[in-house]
This record gives structure tokens, sequence and C-alpha cells, in this order.
């Protein structure tokens, strides 16, 4: 099964997924496009996963590779990909699906905790996910839900966490394969977004939560082991 990544930042990296990736000897590419990398072809990958990044999807005029980005997502959904989007990844699937992306009325940086619908038990993918989790968050922006997709997690904070689209394709909101390590990465790049605000923690009471980071990497390792269980290298 061969799994191709897109990464928008060098301090957005695949955390703990990459551990999952390689335990499984799953062949692994990827691009940065933030480096003008070349995206791959459809024939390339049998899923994509698309990451975070400090630009917004509507941001094509500073970031021309957005346009080709987007284009690559709707044809790997079109040909029933796995689609999997962290942050701006999932902000970018909702934009590919017609959905609308906005800044959001406040921004959400840290260890907050978001609900699971009444949809996530029923949904194979998310069925052994609790009821309300404490996850990591790092965004402004949030998107209205996509038209035929379930929704699977909201907090008071954005209602649009998390949804799955066509069964294959899941968009969070949230992260869950941030580690230790990625976390403090991601503390030093973005220390000037950490300002007194309602839904922004310091950094030191992020590193203070951040053994947290152990749950939310054992259910994105339950999640991706359910999706190569249901639909394993089949494009």
């Amino acid at each position: 099964m061969k799994i191709h990544s897109i990464h928008h930042a060098p301090f957005e990296g695949l955390g703990c997924i990459e551990n999952w990736i390689y335990s499984k000897r799953f062949p692994l590419s990827s691009t940065n496009i933030y480096e003008s990398d070349i995206l791959p072809d459809l024939n390339d990958f049998d899923w994509l996963i698309i990451m975070g990044g400090p630009m917004g999807v509507y941001d094509e005029d500073k970031f021309s590779w957005l346009k080709d980005e987007k284009k690559l997502i709707k044809k790997s959904i079109e040909e029933n990909k796995i689609v999997l989007g962290i942050c701006l990844g999932s902000q970018l699937i909702a934009n590919v699906l017609g959905a609308k992306v906005y800044p959001n009325k406040f921004k959400e940086i840290g260890w907050f905790p978001v609900n699971f619908t009444s949809a996530a038990p029923n949904n194979f993918l998310f069925s052994s996910f609790p009821k309300k989790l404490n996850v990591f968050h790092w965004h402004g922006d949030t998107f209205n839900l996509p038209k035929g997709a379930i929704h699977i997690a909201e907090n008071s904070v954005c209602k649009n966490q998390a949804f799955i689209f066509n069964d294959r394709v899941i968009g969070l909101q949230f992260h869950l394969e941030m580690t230790n390590s990625s976390i403090r990465e991601m503390l030093k790049e973005g220390d000037d977004e950490l300002i007194e605000d309602k839904y922004i923690q310091s950094a030191e009471e992020i590193v203070k939560l951040s053994n947290q980071a152990n749950l939310c990497n054992e259910l994105v390792y339950a999640l991706l082991n359910k999706i190569e269980e249901r639909f394993g290298s089949r494009s």
C-alpha cells in the first residue's frame, strides 16, 4: 500500500503517523510543497495524507501551488483514494468539496476538548472513540460541513471539527498525530501567535498538558488500522 503525504511547512510533519506507516512497512513518499516539490501522479499512491500549515485555503495569490494541490485532492477523491486531511488538510478537503472555509470567531490553540457526535459510534472508523476527548488544536479558520459529509466531532469554539465523506475521505480539524517533540517544534515556530485570548493557551500550559498526546496517538493508530482493515490498498 503506497502512501503519499503533503507538507505545507517544515514544522508540521506526520508526527506519530510516520511511526505507524513504518511499522506496517508501507512505502511512503512525500511532497514538501513549500519547497516547490512536484506533486505526485495519481498512480503513485493509494492513500493521500494532507497535513497542516500556516496559510489559508483562499491564499492562492500568495501560494500559487494551492491551485494544483486542490486539483490533486479533487482527483484523488474522484478516484476513490483514501484521503486524510489534518487541520489545513481538512480545510482543503472541505473547500474542494464545495464548502465555505473562513476565519473562525476565535483562534483555538492548545489542548481543548471535542465532542464526538451521535454519528461517530455508528461509524466503523470512529466506533472506538470516546464521547469526549482532549485534543491539540492550532487553527484560526473553520469550514462549513461539505454537502453529503457525515458530521463526526464538534465543540463550542468550532462547530465542525471532523467529518467523513463517501467513507474514504476524512477531515480532522484537530491534531491526533502530535508528539511531545512535534508540539515543541510547533511552539518554537509559532510563538508569536500565543497571545492572551479566550481559547489560546500559553506555551507552558501546552507543554504541561502534552502527556495527553499519548491517548490521541493511540486513537489515530486505531483509526489508521480501521482504514487499512476496511479498504486495504484498494483505490
